[in-house]
């Protein structure tokens, strides 16, 4: 495994990347699902903490992945098990949203956030193995993740008062692993490749949202017939949908982050509050 060329040309996202990106379509309507529930029962910020805290282990999961790929992605035998391994904990995450919304149970997600982790780690420790030059920089993002995810795990036996603190902590611990890991040398991500991986991603969100809108207006002609207020929602959600589409590739990302390599890290992370608010407009418009 040696570090791939951040000037490659053509670079673009691989069929398992695309693969990989489908575990997470179910993944983020699982956590959309329960939160429109709510959203229609008229407890819709009772829902949010929640919501916000099963999307940062799907975000934080995709992102991970994202970025070592740009830099890592050798397409070989061990690389494609270990992804297969991170496509398991995001499968197994999803299916432990419903008992996380219901009762706070985060036992399901915390075990399938673990299988991702465990398949990243084995990913970092390989690049140090096998790439010398970059070798103390992935150690320390192997060294990093396991030692957060440790935290994870014990945060399982926290009592649920505590739940929101916790998850506070463990949630900057892991937004720092990067930040510290890189400060001994940057990895080599591709610009261009990280630019049109967000924005699949950001597609399959608003993709998402046009499926709940689908089913909101299906169930709505169902109960009632067409109505003003279904012609209205429909109209001004796909409205909405497109609008937010052409604003987000307003200005092109990659020119972007080829420039100013140093900012990536708020890029990156900002893209946290961009991808939920999406998600959460899907919910809404199935609410509606």
């Amino acid at each position: 495994m040696t570090a791939r060329s951040p000037g490659e040309q053509n670079r673009a996202s691989t069929p398992l990347e695309l693969l990989f990106d489908l575990t997470f379509v179910v993944a983020i309507a699982q956590v959309a699902a329960p939160l429109a529930t709510r959203i229609a029962e008229g407890h819709g910020l009772d829902g949010v903490v929640p919501y916000l805290m099963v999307f940062f282990a799907i975000w934080w999961a995709w992102m991970n992945f994202t970025w070592f790929a740009s830099a890592y992605d050798t397409d070989d035998v061990p690389y494609r098990l270990l992804t297969m391994l991170q496509m398991a904990g995001v499968l197994v995450l999803a299916a432990g949203v419903p008992a996380a919304f219901a009762g706070q149970d985060y036992v399901a997600v915390t075990i399938g956030y673990l299988i991702m982790r465990v398949g990243l780690v084995s990913q970092w420790l390989r690049a140090g193995i096998e790439h010398p030059h970059g070798r103390v920089t992935a150690f320390r993002y192997a060294a990093g993740v396991a030692t957060v995810q440790i935290g994870w795990v014990a945060r399982l036996a926290v009592p649920h008062d505590l739940t929101v603190l916790t998850f506070v902590i463990l949630a900057v611990a892991d937004l720092s692993v990067p930040l510290w890991a890189e400060r001994t040398g940057m990895t080599s991500w591709h610009p261009h490749h990280i630019a049109e991986r967000y924005g699949l991603f950001t597609i399959i969100l608003l993709g998402e949202s046009v499926s709940a809108a689908t089913v909101a207006v299906k169930g709505s002609l169902s109960a009632s017939g067409v109505s003003v207020e279904l012609v209205e929602v429909a109209i001004g959600g796909l409205i909405l949908l497109f609008a937010l589409w052409w604003l987000y590739y307003l200005e092109p990302a990659g020119e972007g982050l080829a420039a100013r390599r140093e900012r990536s890290f708020l890029w990156g992370y900002g893209h946290y509050l961009l991808f939920a608010a999406l998600a959460a407009v899907g919910a809404a418009l199935e609410a509606a």
